[in-house]
């Protein structure tokens, strides 16, 4: 594996688009608890940093009901994970190329660890992705390095050699504090002044961009 190109995906709004499952869920809890709602844009800048900050954010100050507001949160969206969630276009396309390429693939989110495997397993099933990893207990949440550098010791990678694409600035500010190459992608959750502001080494506006990248680096 150690002479393969290597790219680690965040998965939410870089491989998946998720955003309507999560605020259809999240805004169920929220009404069943006579809270204030929210538009489907605005969770955009809710995610990231895993469910409890989502639930931060929209409980505001009302932190009274963040426990009873994670668990029905997580209770629902278990039982709805692909309702309306699918892959961005392109990105079929793109590990469709990856593969032919012979890459390394690997994914690390911020979402809860077994909902991650079980997303890649049931919407990528088919694709090689070597590593797994969503947010575990005795593991440091992005933007924390190490569970990109565990990735990379995994896949015997040399840091710098590895490309880390995500749509946030968590993913920009987790790639910086690893040494890897950061690709931006602007058909997730955030723009391209985030990204910039963040470290991006590159911006992408299309999945198939990358292959542009991996290839002259």
């Amino acid at each position: 594996m150690k002479d393969k190109i290597s790219l680690i995906f965040d998965l939410d709004g870089t491989l998946l688009n998720s955003i309507e499952d999560i605020a259809i869920c999240m805004n169920e809890v929220l009404k069943s608890l006579n809270l204030k709602s929210y538009e489907i844009d605005e969770y955009k800048y809710f995610v990231g940093h895993g469910i409890d900050i989502l639930v931060d954010n929209v409980l505001k100050d009302n932190t009274s009901l963040k426990d009873e507001v994670s668990k029905r949160f997580k209770d629902l969206y278990e039982d709805n994970l692909q309702t309306n969630t699918k892959p961005y276009d392109g990105i079929i396309e793109l590990l469709d190329e990856l593969v032919k390429m012979n890459c390394n693939l690997a994914v690390l989110s911020n979402k809860p660890h077994e909902m991650t495997r079980k997303y890649v397993r049931e919407i990528f099933g088919n694709y090689p992705f070597i590593e797994v990893h969503g947010q575990k207990d005795d593991i440091p949440k992005k933007p924390h390095p190490v569970a990109a550098i565990n990735i990379a010791k995994a896949l015997n990678s040399e840091y710098e050699k590895i490309y880390f694409v995500g749509d946030t600035k968590v993913d920009m500010q987790t790639a910086k504090s690893a040494n890897m190459k950061s690709i931006g992608v602007l058909w997730g959750f955030r723009n391209e002044k985030e990204l910039k502001e963040h470290g991006a080494d590159f911006i992408v506006s299309t999945p198939l961009e990358i292959l542009e990248i991996i290839k002259k680096y």
